[in-house]
C-alpha cells in the first residue's frame, strides 16, 4: 500500500506542477499579448497622429478678398477683387513678396527698375508693372516703397498691396500673381539675389516651350551652386528640399526653390487657384501641379549672390518644409487635394 501512496503523490505533484506550469505560460503568453497590442495600438495612434498633422494647417482653396491700394495721385486708399479676370492688358507684371523688407528691397527696386526703364526704351511697345505685396510686415516695408516708389513712378507702375495679416511668402506670391495684369508675371525676391536683367533667359525659354498659353520657366541656380560660398546653416534648406523633392513631388527639376519664375497668365492662374501651400514649399507644389497636369516645365541659368539680412530661421524651415513636401506628395495621391479646372480668362 505504501509505494502506491507515494506513486500516486507523486503523479499527483507531477499533475500540479504541470499545471501550473501551462497557467505560468498562459499568463506570460497574455500579458505578452497584451503588451504587443498595446504597442501596436500606441503605433496606431502615432500613425494617425502624424496624419492628422500631415493634413491640419492645409491651407485650403484660395477665398477671394479684398486688397488695399494707395493711389499715388489721391493719397487714398482703393480697394480691388483679389482677382483680375481680364486678358493680360500689359506684356509684364513683377511680383514681389515683401516681409520686413524695409532695408532691403531698395536695392531690388533700383536694378529692377533701371532695366525696366531701359528696355522700355528700346521698345515703346514694351509695358510692365511692379507689385509690392507687403506680407504684415511690422516695420515700414509700404512706408518706403510708397513714398520712394508708389508716388515717384505712379500707382499704375509701382502697385503697392498691403496685406492685414502675415500669409507666408507663397500666399503673398499667390495674392499678388492674381491681381497682375501681365501677359506674363515674373515672382522675384524683394533681397535681389538674381540679377534681374536674367529675366530675358526665361523669357526665351518659356516662348521656346509654350503650349496653348501654358508654361513656367524656373530661374535656376544649379550651375553655380557647387562654386557658391554660402555658410553652412544656410545650405540646410536646399539638402533637405533636393533630397526630399525628387521623391515626393517634382522630378527633373534641379532647383525649384529659387525665387525667379516666369508664368503665362493661364497658367499662373491655374496653378495659383488650386495651390494649397503658402509657406516656403509652396514652389514645389505649384511644379508638382504643372507636372501633374501636362504643363511645359524648364529651366533657365541665372546669375545669383547670397544677400544678408535674411528673416529665414532655416531650423523651422527645414522642418515646415519637409511636412509640407510629405503633404504635397502625400494628399494629392490619396484625393484630399484635388486639381480643379480653373475658367477664369
Amino acid at each position: 500500500g505504501a509505494p502506491t501512496q507515494k506513486h500516486n503523490n507523486t503523479c499527483c505533484n507531477r499533475s500540479n506542477f504541470l499545471l501550473f506550469s501551462f497557467f505560468f505560460l498562459f499568463n506570460i503568453i497574455f500579458i505578452m499579448n497584451l503588451w504587443i497590442l498595446l504597442i501596436i495600438f500606441l503605433i496606431i495612434i502615432a500613425i494617425v497622429f502624424v496624419i492628422a498633422k500631415i493634413i491640419v494647417g492645409s491651407e485650403g482653396e484660395y477665398k477671394l478678398e479684398e486688397y488695399k491700394y494707395i493711389n499715388s495721385e489721391q493719397k487714398e486708399e482703393s480697394y480691388s477683387e483679389g482677382i483680375n479676370k481680364q486678358e493680360g492688358s500689359i506684356y509684364l507684371s513683377v511680383i514681389v513678396p515683401a516681409y520686413k523688407e524695409e532695408e532691403r528691397i531698395g536695392v531690388m527696386m533700383e536694378e529692377t527698375l533701371n532695366y525696366l526703364k531701359s528696355r522700355k526704351n528700346d521698345d515703346e511697345d514694351f509695358t510692365y508693372e511692379i507689385l509690392i505685396v507687403d506680407d504684415g510686415s511690422t516695420d515700414n516695408t509700404s512706408k518706403v516703397v510708397f513714398e520712394n516708389y508708389v508716388l515717384t513712378e505712379g500707382s499704375d507702375t509701382v502697385r503697392l498691396l498691403t496685406l492685414k495679416k502675415n500669409v507666408g511668402k507663397g500666399g503673398a506670391v499667390r495674392r499678388g500673381m492674381l491681381c497682375g495684369r501681365g501677359e506674363y508675371l515674373l515672382m522675384a525676391d524683394a533681397d535681389g539675389a538674381t540679377n534681374f536683367s536674367d529675366l530675358e533667359n526665361l523669357e526665351k525659354k518659356i516662348k521656346e516651350i509654350e503650349k496653348e498659353n501654358n508654361a513656367v520657366v524656373c530661374g535656376s541656380r544649379a550651375h553655380i551652386e557647387a562654386n557658391v560660398e554660402r555658410p553652412w546653416y544656410r545650405k540646410i534648406p536646399s539638402f533637405v528640399s533636393n533630397l526630399i523633392i525628387s521623391q515626393f513631388c517634382v522630378k527633373g527639376i534641379k532647383d525649384t526653390q529659387c525665387g525667379f519664375k516666369l508664368f503665362t497668365r493661364k497658367t499662373a492662374h491655374f496653378l495659383f487657384m488650386n495651390m494649397h501651400i503658402e509657406r516656403w514649399a509652396f514652389d514645389a507644389e505649384l511644379l508638382f501641379l504643372a507636372q501633374k497636369t501636362g504643363i511645359p516645365i524648364s529651366e533657365a541659368a541665372v546669375k545669383w549672390e547670397e544677400i544678408d539680412g535674411s528673416k529665414l530661421n532655416v531650423f523651422s524651415a527645414s522642418f515646415q518644409m519637409f511636412k509640407d513636401f510629405v503633404r504635397i506628395g502625400f494628399l494629392y495621391r490619396v484625393g484630399f487635394w484635388k486639381i480643379k479646372q480653373i475658367d477664369i480668362l
